[in-house]
């Protein structure tokens, strides 16, 4: 969409101030429109608290469920996969190994089945007003940010709990949560462009989500990978993520520079393809929503 200012008449003088918009369709590849975006920052601002708000409204514990959804997956996951099968935790205990990987995995899940849905859900708000569609899936980015925080609160009290001390790699994690973050909205924005043309994408969204959570390390370490494959393996972002993290908060292995440098590349890489594509298809959206 741009934006052209224009004289609407000379017959008013107050009229020969204000600026004609003009909203016209674009079908090329585009970047972000940085400008646009910081003009309706109080938007993005207001449906980042619009969606924390909604998601607890009327619920009986609230903001426990951000606790409560990565806490039961560790019980269930402790008990299959670290009683059960007896799967390696390299050295730290299966509780808060599996934890570890739950906390950043969570957040990447929740923002690609939440953002996949971003334009569907708000239909009629995208076909009735102009505003830069890239807030609606990058909203949920944000508003997701905040369960990822307290989940990451209740880490540091197992932490305590196990009587585990994070070592000097705890710095890397801004870093991690920048790989995170990219990943998730990268992904997120390709398929939130997919899943408002073809609704299949929201159908097997949960499916998806699966499929990926057993290919990242989430209940099984790395290590577990033959070496000669662990390259490749690194190519998904969330595996470099995962395992910085164990690595700087349970110090099951050295840092794994390798992972983390392969995962950031693919995520820079999947931000912009994400955003270049979502760009062509965003004529679409208020036609086919």
């Amino acid at each position: 969409m741009s934006r052209h200012p224009a004289r609407v008449g000379s017959a008013a003088p107050v009229a020969d101030e204000l600026p004609l918009i003009v909203i016209e369709p674009h079908t090329g590849w585009r970047g972000i429109d940085w400008r646009e975006l910081r003009e309706y920052k109080d938007l993005f601002f207001f449906l980042i608290w619009r969606n924390i708000k909604v998601r607890y409204a009327q619920s009986a514990i609230g903001i426990g469920w951000a606790v409560l959804q990565p806490v039961a997956s560790m019980l269930v996951f402790t008990v299959i996969f670290g009683r059960l099968m007896g799967v390696q935790s390299d050295g730290a205990p299966y509780a808060v190994f599996a934890y570890a990987a739950l906390v950043p995995w969570t957040y990447f899940a929740n923002c690609l089945t939440e953002g996949s849905a971003s334009m569907a859900t708000n239909a009629a708000m995208i076909s009735k007003i102009y505003f830069p569609r890239l807030i609606l899936p990058l909203a949920i980015i944000g508003a997701r940010m905040v369960d990822f925080f307290i989940a990451l609160m209740i880490l540091g009290m197992l932490l305590l709990a196990y009587g585990i001390t994070p070592n000097a790699g705890i710095a890397v994690l801004p870093i991690l949560l920048l790989i995170l973050t990219l990943s998730a909205a990268g992904l997120g924005l390709w398929l939130t462009a997919l899943a408002i043309q073809y609704r299949d994408i929201n159908y097997g969204m949960s499916f998806g989500v699966q499929l990926l959570m057993y290919s990242a390390p989430v209940v099984y370490p790395a290590s577990l990978i033959p070496e000669r494959y662990q390259l490749i393996y690194a190519l998904n972002p969330i595996v470099g993520v995962i395992e910085g993290f164990r690595a700087a908060l349970l110090g099951t292995r050295a840092m794994p520079w390798d992972f983390i440098a392969i995962g950031g590349a693919v995520s820079l890489l999947l931000f912009t393809g994400g955003i270049l594509y979502f760009r062509r298809k965003e004529h679409i959206f208020a036609d086919v929503a």
